[in-house]
């Protein structure tokens, strides 16, 4: 779909400079219609284009389908380096996802994850889901895809009762 044709603004993923390319699981998103790319810069905030937005974060109220139209912007590397990148971005309102379970292994021996913690293509994916947004394809390259939509099978099943 041509992004002038897109009923939200695109979703913002604003990558860590020590990320590792190479492991990340949005990588495969870069060039695909309504994913803008941008690398963090301590010292200067990205400009979002046009579009109110809301960051994709823990603590803020769960994103709903009324949001729809809204764009997202989400902060890509690990955990620690994504909670100091936040503080470019305290004028953008955080949205939390439901509850799901991540496929991704966890191997950190320093740090420890929040429990709640996704992948960040888990985020993209649960978000758009909740958005009601087309996730097909968003998972294709993603080696965990088909886990983690097993992991949370219950949970798909229990939102498609409930809308019916």
């Amino acid at each position: 779909m041509p992004e002038e044709l897109l009923a939200y603004p695109p979703t913002v993923i604003v990558v860590h400079p020590r990320e590792n390319r190479k492991k990340c699981s949005v990588e495969p998103l870069r060039g695909r219609v309504g994913f803008q790319f941008v690398q963090y810069h301590a010292n200067s905030p990205v400009s979002l284009p046009t579009g109110p937005y809301v960051r994709l974060g823990i603590g803020g109220p769960l994103l709903s389908p009324a949001e729809s139209h809204l764009g997202l912007l989400v902060l890509d590397g690990t955990w620690r380096w994504a909670e100091a990148m936040e503080a470019q971005y305290q004028e953008v309102p955080v949205r939390s996802l439901p509850p799901w379970r991540t496929a991704y292994p966890r191997v950190s021996k320093v740090f420890e994850d929040p429990a709640i913690g996704l992948a960040t293509i888990e985020a993209i994916w649960l978000a758009y889901w909740c958005l009601g947004r087309n996730t097909s394809g968003l998972l294709d390259h993603y080696h965990w895809g088909d886990q983690f939509l097993e992991l949370n099978r219950d949970l798909l099943r229990s939102a498609a009762d409930s809308t019916s």
